[in-house]
């Protein structure tokens, strides 16, 4: 291994360390599950939007975005954004502050705790299922995380993959099992900050390599269709390709997808005083829609680069999501400064993965711990009890995620994509429904999440493969779906009672106070 790399694996372990550190200082703050797994509800307004947002965005904010950018020009990474940034700001401004204040009255810490505490679900069936779809979808989407580490590590320093990817699950598990929710917070705060300055060293680095703004825009408009928000650029015959209605739908469908995320639904239920909810709000949504614009950005300038052959001419679109690193170690060959930019970089790309694997791995061993060890089977623990079995469960779904993500060809897009689409159907219509509808009740509640679950199975391997007219992201129509048998299976049931109506008309004042 070079000088180079050397200075790069040392910048990289620094960080990590630092990750371990924060996890270990935390560890001494829990003293009971609600801590472990919320915080005990202490979150900062720039903690609570930073957290949120960077467990949000995963690597596919460094990777994914410039890499679609790159490959296909500015239509679909566009609308793409604008669906994000719509969702992102849409939940903070209706779900967050009215969540935190039901969840506080109920007294809930997970998810799966508030549909059930909200619903008074006595026979904990809603509490079964919606802990069942936290584990379905998230064993899996932690596990891409691994994979997404591993082929970091694989790539960047030859490192076999499978012991790349243990060594990042063992450091994930680390800090999040020693620390919990404000050990995982906290290092998402640290990694919002060092993905912002890898986004700013990688624009400046590019555009003065571009040759400037102006040569990045003009080889960009050079190429037919790329610059189009209605069509796209086809590498394979150099001519532009339709982005009309349907695709547009399909892809800003992706912001229903924050009305049901676990993991990002916490920190609104974790921030320290609901009036500071707005505060967090503008934050989040400033650092969201600069930080996918500069990403964006990015796949335009590598296009300039490879157009000047600074960069080679990356072929297809998960070709072109190696971007970021190729352009990393071209910047490591100009001194030593530059160096350790370039680990900044690869440190930043470790970061969107780990931000969003640590709340992943939180949640779903909240879902088994809490929910279906304590809830469903009534195992009722003690706090160093509670505390030791969560950090088992952490260890436990790890291992699970780890044996998933084996395969070194597997998919991550796919993946996180389908998993997205699974959380935003089955919990976004519940969710909605439960902080906004009166008359909803348990039997929608469960009626939605799986009428929600079952619609996104059959329309990813059955329904989208049967024509061009049906290729809609499966998101679109299962949470349409959800919602109407929400709707049915509410009113075709008994109303709440009484107590249920008056919790609801309190927490709505509350909210508009």
């Amino acid at each position: 291994m070079g000088s180079v790399k050397i200075i790069i694996l040392c910048t990289i372990i620094a960080y990590l360390v630092l990750m371990v550190v924060i996890g270990f200082i935390y560890s001494k703050r829990n003293d009971n599950a609600g801590d472990f797994y919320l915080g005990g509800r202490t979150l900062g307004p720039i903690v609570t939007a930073m957290s949120a947002e960077a467990s949000d965005m995963s690597s596919y904010l460094i990777m994914g975005l410039p890499g679609l950018a790159y490959f296909s020009g500015a239509s679909e990474v566009s609308w793409t954004i604008i669906g994000l940034f719509i969702g992102t700001y849409l939940n903070w401004l209706f779900v967050a502050k009215r969540l935190r204040i039901y969840s506080q009255k109920t007294g809930s810490i997970t998810i799966p705790d508030f549909f059930s505490d909200r619903y008074r679900d006595n026979k904990h069936v809603l509490l079964g299922i919606s802990a069942l779809i936290i584990l379905i979808f998230f064993i899996p989407y932690t596990g891409s995380g691994f994979s997404a580490c591993g082929k970091l590590f694989n790539t960047l320093f030859g490192l076999e993959y499978h012991t790349a990817m243990i060594i990042s699950a063992v450091i994930i598990i680390a800090y999040t099992s020693l620390g919990g929710f404000l050990a995982a917070s906290t290092t998402d705060l640290i990694q919002s900050i060092v993905m912002t300055l890898a986004l700013v060293v990688l624009v400046s680095y590019g555009v003065v390599h571009a040759g400037g703004v102006q040569n990045v825009i003009d080889n960009a408009q050079s190429m037919s269709g790329y610059f189009s928000l209605t069509s796209g650029y086809n590498e394979e015959t150099g001519q532009s390709t339709p982005f009309g209605f349907f695709p547009i739908v399909s892809t800003l469908a992706w912001g229903l997808g924050y009305f049901g995320m676990p993991h990002i639904l916490l920190r609104f239920m974790a921030i320290r005083n609901k009036d500071e909810v707005r505060i967090s709000r503008r934050i989040a949504s400033i650092w969201v829609i600069i930080s996918m614009f500069v990403a964006m950005c990015i796949g335009f300038i590598g296009r300039a680069l490879s157009a000047n052959g600074t960069l080679r001419i990356f072929h297809g679109n998960s070709d072109a999501e190696t971007l970021v690193v190729e352009l990393a170690n071209k910047m490591s060959e100009h001194g030593f400064l530059l160096i350790l930019a370039a680990g900044l970089i690869f440190s930043g790309i470790l970061a969107c993965t780990m931000s969003t694997s640590d709340s992943q791995l939180l949640a779903a061993a909240s879902a088994m711990s809490e929910n279906i060890i304590g809830g469903v089977f009534g195992k009722k623990l003690n706090d160093k009890h509670s505390m030791l079995t969560a950090r088992i469960v952490c260890i436990a779904i790890a291992v699970l995620g780890v044996v998933i993500a084996w395969d070194q060809n597997s998919s991550v897009f796919r993946v996180v994509s389908f998993a997205w689409a699974g959380f935003g159907a089955t919990f976004g219509p519940v969710m909605l429904t439960a902080l906004f509808w009166k008359r909803s009740n348990e039997y929608g509640a469960i009626a939605g999440m799986i009428a929600g679950g079952v619609t996104v199975f059959v329309w990813k391997f059955l329904v989208r493969p049967i024509n061009d007219a049906l290729n809609i992201y499966e998101l679109l129509p299962a949470f349409v779906v959800a919602m109407i048998a929400i709707v049915i299976g509410s009113l075709v049931t008994a109303a709440p009672d009484q107590e249920m109506i008056e919790e609801f008309d309190s927490v709505r004042e509350e909210a508009h106070s």
